[in-house]
């Protein structure tokens, strides 16, 4: 499996020519597993406070069932891959748009993902999705998050309930916009990042392949650090800030299992005890 940190901005064209290079370079490291970042197709926002106050601040949405998401089908061939969009879709006669994760394989697409949490000014231009659901590929079980919803416990949790072994979680993840650092190293939001993939593939024991931009877009600077955390939490493979692959093999059903063998994080709840909603 291979999780992608690179830099995708609002040049589809663009993108859809960088896309071939990516793939080849997975396939050639026998990757069965390859998940692209969050807003793969379009970019992401320019700003997060009011994204659709600046000129051209939305990305562009495709459909589906669209020439782009058609051309990534076409360049998976036998192996699976995750990637997002800004989608498009309709309310009625209303146009709308989601931050949806897709993955496919090269017979069609397998399953996709609506991102729940929308932060700060996200609301502006996307509309919440309203579900966690896993779904079976090739390569085993699998349920999709969108960056924010990684910060979340219940979200995760919800993909294990349904059976995930693995956690593709697809980032526009940025830096501090408010408390900025030179170094990234020492970013608040680095730290998060880091923190929330090695927490919630550890407390769900599964695989969490966690993608995520590079690069500048409008007044966002993305932090990378794509990576491959196992069901006890630990990194097996990560890029840091710069682009390129983090790539690790395993045996995924065998693995989970094994790590559930005594303490199984699923079945050992109590849900009697826990409480759901906040007091009034």
């Amino acid at each position: 499996m291979a999780a992608v940190a690179a830099h995708f901005g609002r040049d589809v064209h663009r993108t859809l020519a960088k896309l071939p290079g990516i793939v080849e370079q997975a396939r050639g490291r026998d990757v069965d597993l390859l998940v692209l970042p969050d807003a793969t197709i379009g970019g992401y926002l320019l700003d997060l406070h009011h994204p659709a106050a600046e000129e051209d601040g939305v990305p562009h949405a495709v459909d589906l069932d669209g020439p782009e998401v058609a051309a990534i089908i076409a360049l998976a061939g036998d192996m699976t891959i995750c990637f997002g969009i800004a989608e498009r879709a309709w309310d009625g006669q209303d146009e709308v748009r989601y931050n949806t994760a897709v993955c496919v394989t090269g017979d069609g697409l397998l399953g996709t993902h609506r991102k729940v949490h929308l932060p700060l000014g996200e609301s502006e231009a996307y509309r919440p999705g309203g579900e966690f659901r896993a779904f079976d590929t090739p390569v085993g079980r699998l349920g999709m998050l969108i960056d924010f919803d990684k910060t979340f416990p219940e979200a995760a949790r919800s993909l294990a309930l349904d059976g995930a072994e693995i956690v593709a979680c697809l980032s526009a993840w940025p830096a501090s916009v408010t408390d900025r650092s030179d170094r990234i190293r020492n970013d608040r939001q680095a730290h998060l990042f880091d923190l929330y993939d090695c927490a919630r593939a550890a407390e769900n024991q599964v695989y969490l392949v966690s993608s995520n931009q590079t690069g500048v877009l409008g007044g966002l600077r993305f932090l990378g650090q794509a990576k491959i955390v196992d069901p006890a939490g630990e990194i097996l493979a990560k890029t840091w800030a710069k682009g390129g692959l983090a790539v690790a093999e395993a045996d995924v059903s065998a693995s989970v299992a094994r790590a559930r063998r005594s303490l199984d994080h699923i079945h050992q709840r109590a849900e009697h005890a826990y409480r759901l909603t906040a007091s009034a």
